[in-house]
C-alpha cells in the first residue's frame, strides 16, 4: 500500500491510500478518485513527504497490525455492510426516511458527488471494503 497526498481543482487536499503508483493512476485516470471535501474528480498527485521507517518504528510494525487494517476492522465490525445500496441507504437516513446507523459500501464517483453536493455525511474508506453478506 502507498499513500499519497492528492489535490483536487478546486485546491482542497486529501491523502488517500491506494494499493501502487500504478493503480492510483489507473483509478485517477478513470474518474474513480474523488475530493473528499467537495467531490470533484479532476485530482492530482502533490509534493509529499516520503516516510522512512527506523530501527524501532520496525519492530513495532512487525507485532502491531497496520493503521489501515486497525481501520477496516474497526469499520467493519461497528457498521453494517450495505453494498451497492450505499448512496440510497446513506440518502434514507439523512432524510430521517430509514433508521441511522452505521453503514459502508460502494458508491459510483457521480452517486457519491450528489451525496455531498445534498449535505449527505459521507466519507471515502482508504481500502476496498470485504464484502460480506448480512
Amino acid at each position: 500500500m502507498i499513500r499519497f497526498t492528492l489535490s483536487c481543482a478546486n485546491a482542497h487536499s486529501f491523502e488517500s491510500w491506494f494499493k501502487s503508483n500504478d493503480a492510483c493512476d489507473t483509478l485517477m485516470s478513470k474518474g474513480m478518485v474523488s475530493c473528499t471535501t467537495c467531490g470533484s474528480t479532476t485530482i492530482r498527485k502533490t509534493l509529499m513527504t516520503p516516510s522512512v521507517a527506523t530501527k524501532g518504528h520496525v519492530a513495532q510494525a512487525k507485532s502491531d497490525p497496520a493503521p489501515l487494517e486497525k481501520l477496516r476492522r474497526e469499520v467493519e465490525a461497528n457498521s453494517e455492510y450495505v453494498g451497492s445500496s450505499f448512496a440510497v441507504k446513506a440518502r434514507e437516513m439523512h432524510e430521517g426516511t430509514a433508521a441511522e446507523k452505521s453503514i459502508y459500501g460502494e458508491a459510483t464517483p457521480q452517486e457519491a458527488r450528489s451525496l455531498i453536493e445534498d449535505g449527505v455525511p459521507v466519507l471515502p474508506l482508504p481500502f476496498i471494503p470485504t464484502k460480506k453478506a448480512h
